[in-house]
């Protein structure tokens, strides 16, 4: 995944179930920090990576038939 990105985000801490935010680093010290939008403002928050699920907003593209990759 590429940082920075737009990601939805669960964490059960702090009750988010889809939200969607920024991605702006991954901290070897254990967090994720993102850009969430709390009402009308943009806050930089640090999750910690157990308890939080990040996922890319937009979908991988398709391979149509295709079922193997290279990497």
């Amino acid at each position: 995944m590429e940082i920075p990105n737009e990601v939805l985000i669960h964490n059960e801490l702090l009750g988010l179930k889809g939200a969607r935010g920024t991605l702006i680093r991954v901290a070897p010290e254990g967090y994720f920090e993102l850009n969430l939008r709390f009402g009308n403002n943009i806050h930089r928050v640090l999750l910690p990576i157990v308890g939080t699920v990040v996922i890319a907003a937009e979908p991988e593209p398709t391979a149509g038939e295709q079922t193997e990759f290279e990497r």
